[in-house]
């Protein structure tokens, strides 16, 4: 999903937004002849993530700015770590600083946001998810910060799968579900994968009598999750989605669900304290 076009459609957006005509600073206060070395230095633990990105925040900049990857997306560091080294012309240096860590401490952060949520269902069946809850623009670099942290992805796009959620249902007014699902069904290609979201145990039925992949328990109560999981009983992947957070995943994971989808894994992941120290070599 994060493929080089992307990144570098993204991050020259990101710097022309930083520096439509050029960095003025730099430009006045920095010889042209001066060189620098830079670290990207740790502030804090974590998880690594986005070290392309930061990279291309440089390349882009001036082809002649070198960046050395001292980490690998997804690595576990401690607070002081050298995770990067960057030289080149300091103006260049200097210019891309922000932009590339702008993406590395939200990626990082992302990613070890969803390790903790990884860890607290270590040893349950449950697999952590994303949500479509991501910074516009910037879905591909999020989820693959989320996959770093050991988590798994959602569906990337509306045009992915069919996921029939309670607005969709709440449209249909009077008509069978089970009708309107099948009907669907029908017309959709057989690689097409079908996700339903009920919000009351008296809704599963309905929804598994179409034969739908997986169906989304929706802000349900740990006691209904159990009875829930006992009622699709194997005959489709279980999600459990709605009020999921540290302090309640692992109970959420423990009923027996099969996916937890957590929208705070993008939309409320802290960027992580992570610093370039420069070193301006000569001018």
């Amino acid at each position: 999903m994060l493929t080089r076009a992307v990144i570098d459609r993204t991050v020259a957006a990101a710097l022309e937004e930083d520096a439509p005509w050029g960095d003025l600073t730099s430009e006045y206060l920095i010889p042209a002849t001066a060189t620098a070395t830079a670290e990207l230095v740790a502030r804090e633990a974590g998880i690594f993530s986005g070290g392309e990105v930061f990279a291309a925040a440089f390349r882009l900049t001036d082809p002649r700015v070198d960046v050395q990857l001292v980490a690998s997306d997804g690595e576990v560091f401690e607070s002081g770590a050298v995770l990067a080294v960057v030289s080149g012309p300091a103006r260049s240096v200097l210019t891309a600083e922000r932009i590339g860590l702008n993406f590395v401490q939200r990626m990082s952060g992302i990613a070890t946001l969803t390790a903790r949520y990884v860890a607290e269902v270590a040893d349950t069946g449950a697999r952590i998810a994303d949500t479509r809850k991501t910074t516009p623009g910037l879905r591909a670099f999020e989820r693959h910060a989320v996959v770093d942290g050991g988590g798994r992805n959602h569906r990337h796009s509306l045009s992915d799968a069919v996921m029939a959620k309670d607005n969709h249902l709440a449209v249909l007014g009077g008509a069978s579900v089970t009708a309107a699902l099948l009907a669907a069904k029908a017309r959709l290609p057989h690689t097409i994968h079908i996700e339903v979201e009920v919000d009351r145990l008296d809704q599963i039925e309905p929804v598994l009598a179409a034969g739908i992949g997986t169906i989304m328990l929706d802000n349900f109560s740990l006691d209904d999750l159990r009875t829930g999981v006992a009622q699709v009983a194997g005959r489709a992947v279980v999600e459990a989605s709605g009020g999921v957070s540290l302090d309640t995943v692992k109970a959420i994971a423990e009923t027996g669900v099969d996916v937890i989808s957590v929208g705070a894994l993008t939309h409320s992941a802290r960027a992580l304290d992570l610093g370039l120290d420069v070193r301006i070599d000569a001018a």
